[in-house]
């Protein structure tokens, strides 16, 4: 199942980083969040990837174009005015990865429906590429093939301001406006969706949170998949900061995999020139 990656955003909150490159590229742990958040769907055996990019889609693009160089032991002969370059060992992912230019201006309606070519007539997976949580991707899937609707999504309960939702007997009801004091579920992304979601999409205004989901909530034709594990976006420096130290003390919940991560104070110290 392919899994469609929002990527495309300006990330004004964490503006001292998102000034040099995508939010989605922010690093944690030495290596982008939607690194981080391609390694959770991996886990669970989903490796084809589309990313919606837009603000600073040329780094996305070529971050993954020197990915497999960069992750790999080379040795470069320029002896007798030859220029080769030997792979001796490479650390890749089994991934197939197709980054789309959605628009510097599209909202995230648009960006999700110019990728339609790209996800064909299929099921499809979709959510942020700021946000790690520790969900059973696969339980997730099941759960949304079980009831047969159009959408899932994964809410959890925080006191966050984040779009609202009103659940009734797993349905969802209502999608309404955030308010920083409800402790209403929010919704987390991680969604399943049905390629008849296209339908609802018209054009680069359309906003994925509003219309969309609100006519879906209004024909109950939107689920939720309740998590009451962890879940977190990195809106702001101060987000980033707890998940870099969530991963430096190796208590990351969304870490499924094997890495040496770098050293949070060494890091810190050379970011100062220390």
């Amino acid at each position: 199942m392919k899994v469609v990656l929002l990527a495309g955003g300006f990330g004004s909150r964490i503006s001292e980083e998102s000034v040099f490159k995508p939010k989605p590229m922010i690093e944690i742990g030495g290596m982008p969040i939607l690194w981080h958040i391609m390694k959770e769907y991996a886990y669970f055996g989903h490796n084809e990837f589309i990313i919606c990019a837009g603000y600073k889609q040329e780094y996305i693009k070529e971050w993954f174009a020197n990915y497999f160089l960069h992750n790999s032991d080379v040795s470069f002969d320029f002896r007798d005015g030859k220029n080769e370059m030997t792979v001796h060992h490479s650390h890749l992912e089994p991934w197939r990865v197709t980054v789309v230019d959605t628009g510097y201006n599209t909202m995230t309606g648009g960006r999700i429906k110019r990728v339609q070519e790209y996800v064909g007539n299929e099921t499809f997976m979709m959510t942020y590429g700021d946000g790690v949580c520790d969900v059973d991707i696969n339980k997730l899937v099941e759960f949304h093939k079980s009831h047969g609707k159009t959408a899932t999504l994964t809410a959890v309960k925080m006191a966050q301001e984040k779009g609202v939702l009103d659940i009734e007997d797993g349905a969802v009801r209502a999608f309404r406006e955030k308010n920083a004091n409800d402790g209403s579920p929010i919704n987390a992304g991680y969604m399943v969706l049905e390629p008849a979601i296209f339908e609802l999409l018209d054009g680069d205004s359309c906003i994925f949170e509003r219309k969309p989901l609100e006519v879906l909530a209004e024909k109950g034709e939107l689920m939720s998949y309740i998590h009451r594990g962890f879940w977190q976006c990195m809106d702001n420096i101060r987000e980033k900061n707890m998940l870099e130290k969530l991963l430096a003390e190796n208590k990351a919940p969304w870490k499924h995999w094997e890495r040496a991560i770098p050293n949070l104070e060494y890091r810190n110290r050379m970011q100062k020139g220390e």
